[in-house]
């Protein structure tokens, strides 16, 4: 037999009252084990509250303070430990005088957590009476009164408290309410444990000596809670998979709808860079191409992150490609998409940027909602490219049906340059919290100068991982979009 399983074994003959001398200190030394055992696991389901931060379910919390004070009582109970521990006897006397008496109520304040409807009410009563309770009963003790009427009393609350458990779960079939199966579990631990406290209460009103089964009743209590964290570990993990398969399906539909790559216009140099912050997200843009000489670009943004912001992001794809027949018109196309759109959300709208470019003519249209404006890069001579902003915003899409918006009409020269993007390049930001900021952006692009689209993308990319200090590839505080249009030289 290993030793784990006879310190087991000890503890609950311990329990139940075996008193052979020669293996008094082996009964005691297997109490404090099983003690030792109980305030883990109770240390374990604080801890696990504490981490978890999640304020709205408090049962983890009552049950880890209800187990720590229950292991503490068994352990303080031995007299191996009180002989161990250089403390007084008031100190023994009246840490057990209050763990005895104040025990009980972070146990009603578990049920109160996990009960349902009308019973949290009623719990809420009963603990009400309990605290006043414990504290006459802990005054009555300090000062030696009335103990003979006292004690019973209390026996017989622990009593009618421990039927009250046994009660709740055939309240409920009667009422034709369905209890959750982890709830069955528990309750089944709790109606044992609530057996056992009945039993040695009623010996100790009959004024029986009998022998002390309750530390094996508490032990089916954290057995069954410990078969329900289990089950729903093995549970969570498994809805863990499913939700990954399910992102991992919703990764690829998102990326089947962005372009498979640039489309080649005579004159233009076009690259294209998308970096998602999570597996799917809210960035999205497309190519109307209307000739080999002219070509609509859309940059979108939707709000909001993840899932949500990746199925609007989709909708954007039917809707752009509806829009194909006045592709060379910014202002319709926007329209177009707004109209699509709204009504459709509440808590989500979509910022966006349309460049519409005829190599043949050597002119580009531009307008946005909401957008973050787009660059022009113009080469003045030999000097090298510098950057202006070129902004036609009007209001988010999906907002209202009666927004407009206006475009406006420039000219360019073989060697000028677009650049589109999305705010998760702007916003990018270090260690001390700045901002990458339009300026810097802007100062990179001229740095850049000599750098064709594609290569320029790559460096921006760089640039932006090298300032948050975590790399291109490390998780982003949001979308980036970078689309470079070069006007090539002929």
């Amino acid at each position: 037999m290993s030793l784990a399983l006879r310190l087991l074994v000890f503890s609950l003959l311990g329990a139940v009252g075996v008193t052979d001398p020669r293996s008094a200190l082996r009964w005691e030394l297997a109490a404090i084990v099983v003690g030792v055992v109980i305030l883990s696991f109770g240390l374990a389901s604080l801890a696990f509250f504490f981490l978890r931060g999640k304020a709205g379910d408090r049962s983890l919390l009552f049950f880890g303070l209800f187990s720590c004070l229950y292991a503490i009582r068994l352990i303080f109970r031995t007299s191996l430990v009180r002989s161990s521990v250089p403390a007084s006897p008031a100190f023994w006397n009246y840490s057990e005088l209050v763990i005895d008496n104040f025990i009980v109520l972070p146990l009603t304040l578990f049920l109160i957590e996990i009960v349902q409807g009308r019973w949290r009410t009623a719990l809420r009563w009963v603990l009400a009476f309990q605290a006043v309770f414990a504290t006459s009963r802990f005054l009555l003790q300090v000062f030696q009164i009335g103990a003979g009427p006292r004690e019973s009393a209390y026996h017989t609350v622990i009593v009618a408290y421990c039927m009250l458990l046994l009660v709740y779960p055939f309240s409920l079939a009667r009422r034709g309410e369905r209890m959750r199966w982890d709830m069955k579990a528990v309750f089944a631990g709790l109606g044992v444990f609530s057996l056992f406290v009945i039993y040695g209460n009623l010996l100790e009103l009959a004024g029986v000596r009998g022998y002390d089964f309750e530390p094996i009743g508490f032990l089916a209590l954290v057995g069954s809670l410990g078969y329900v964290a289990a089950s729903r570990t093995y549970s969570n993990e498994q809805n863990l998979l499913s939700l990954q398969k399910e992102l991992e399906i919703a990764r690829q539909i998102q990326s089947a709808i962005l372009p498979r790559e640039v489309p080649s216009v005579a004159g233009l140099d076009i690259a294209a860079r998308y970096l998602p912050m999570t597996a799917v997200a809210g960035d999205f843009y497309d190519f109307l191409v209307m000739d080999e000489k002219r070509v609509g670009i859309l940059v979108a943004d939707v709000t909001g992150h993840g899932v949500p912001a990746a199925l609007i992001a989709s909708m954007l794809k039917s809707a752009l490609g509806a829009q194909i027949g006045h592709a060379a018109e910014p202002a319709r196309v926007l329209n177009g998409l707004n109209l699509a759109l709204s009504g459709k959300f509440e808590a989500h709208f979509v910022t966006a940027g349309y460049l519409f470019v005829d190599a043949e003519k050597q002119m580009v249209r531009y307008a946005g909602a909401g957008h973050p404006p787009m660059l022009l890069g113009s080469v003045d001579g030999g000097k090298p490219r510098a950057y202006r902003e070129v902004e036609s915003n009007g209001l988010l899409l999906g907002v209202s049906e009666e927004a407009t918006y206006t475009a406006v009409e420039l000219p360019f020269r073989p060697g000028d340059r677009c650049v589109l993007y999305t705010d998760g390049v702007l916003e990018a930001k270090n260690a001390a919290q700045e901002e990458f900021g339009a300026s810097r952006f802007r100062s990179f692009l001229e740095i850049q100068a000599s750098l064709a689209a594609a290569p320029l993308i790559a460096a921006s990319l760089a640039e932006l991982g090298r300032w948050s200090g975590r790399g291109e590839a490390a998780a982003r505080e949001d979308d980036i979009t970078l689309i470079a249009v070069d006007f090539q030289r002929r």
